[in-house]
């Protein structure tokens, strides 16, 4: 992981400066609810990957940080937008936006975030890297759309929980790397490639990210163990437990994820079969099969330090701890 650790030291700094100074032209009303959200943390790894690929094929300018920081932006409006319809207490470990600033500031946030995103998109005057970006939020929309439909009607099925973490996590992070690809002048061959290491890479990450909600403490991850179960969230450790269980225990939890206020006991309980089960340590098995898919991605690229970083990224997103 060496070569990632000092391409992400050299390069961090920048992006942050640069998102930094694009939340500063905010209105004053959602200017420190942005600039709080941005600063709370986060790995930064959709610009990164945009960066990555634009120079690994070739490209040589240093005005890459508009559209790469468009997709981070674009991110951080998600979130903020997630945390006040999942009334979350915390995100990256601090106070949730829509508790410490207000529900209005947090929305009116949001929505300044995804524009000015689109205005950074379209700085190039290059009719792809907008429809890029122009899709990869219509994507992140309908999956987040499709997961609050279904938490309403919870179901344990895997093809559908495949379908909403594509949409709301992976979509992203494939938009991501086909503007790197795009900006430095890819084929549309080379670009699909990135777009395909960007999706089984963003499969890999969400699946990842909810196999922590079972297996790490709020001191790692930011978040209350087993959120999403409180939240009602169906994601894969609760699908993989339903694949081991009887029809009776399957109804029972069911009728808890149906349960807007889940009683202690039952939570506990459910908790306690997952990690039984190592349905967490299971679904990092089966995102590692995604992270092998996006490396694979590669072997058609130059040799050189982005490819490498590229996949030491990828068994970064299946070793992560936060």
């Amino acid at each position: 992981m060496n070569e990632l650790l000092r391409y992400f030291s050299r390069e961090l700094p920048a992006i942050n400066d640069f998102l930094e100074t694009e939340a500063d032209q905010l209105n004053g009303l959602v200017k420190e609810v942005a600039k709080h959200i941005i600063g709370s943390g986060g790995k930064r790894i959709r610009p990164m990957l945009t960066l990555l690929f634009a120079r690994a094929h070739g490209y040589e300018k240093d005005d890459y940080h508009a559209i790469a920081c468009s997709l981070e932006l674009l991110h951080s409006a998600t979130l903020l937008h997630d945390d006040y319809l999942d009334d979350a207490e915390l995100r990256r470990g601090k106070e949730a936006s829509h508790l410490k600033f207000g529900r209005t500031e947090t929305i009116l946030a949001g929505d300044a975030l995804l524009a000015l995103a689109n205005e950074m998109g379209a700085r190039y005057g290059n009719a792809r890297l907008s429809w890029l970006l122009a899709k990869g939020i219509m994507e992140t929309a309908v999956g987040e759309i499709e997961e609050i439909q279904f938490s309403k009607n919870p179901e344990l099925d895997r093809e559908r929980y495949m379908e909403i973490i594509i949409g709301k996590t992976a979509r992203l992070i494939e938009c991501a790397c086909r503007c790197g690809a795009a900006l430095a002048g890819a084929t549309p061959e080379e670009e699909d490639l990135a777009g395909e290491y960007g999706l089984n890479l963003g499969i890999a990450f969400q699946l990842v990210d909810d196999a922590l909600d079972y297996a790490s403490p709020t001191s790692e991850t930011g978040k209350p163990e087993g959120g999403d179960l409180k939240e009602g969230k169906v994601t894969l450790p609760l699908i993989l437990l339903m694949e081991d269980s009887n029809e009776a225990e399957s109804r029972e939890l069911l009728d808890a994820l149906k349960t807007t206020d889940l009683e202690e006991e039952r939570f506990e309980a459910i908790l306690g079969r997952v990690k039984e089960g190592r349905y967490s340590e299971k679904t990092r098995e089966e995102a590692a099969m995604y992270v092998e898919k996006a490396k694979r991605c590669l072997d058609g690229f130059t040799p050189g330090e982005e490819v490498e970083v590229l996949k030491q990224a990828a068994d970064f997103v299946l070793t992560r701890t936060k």
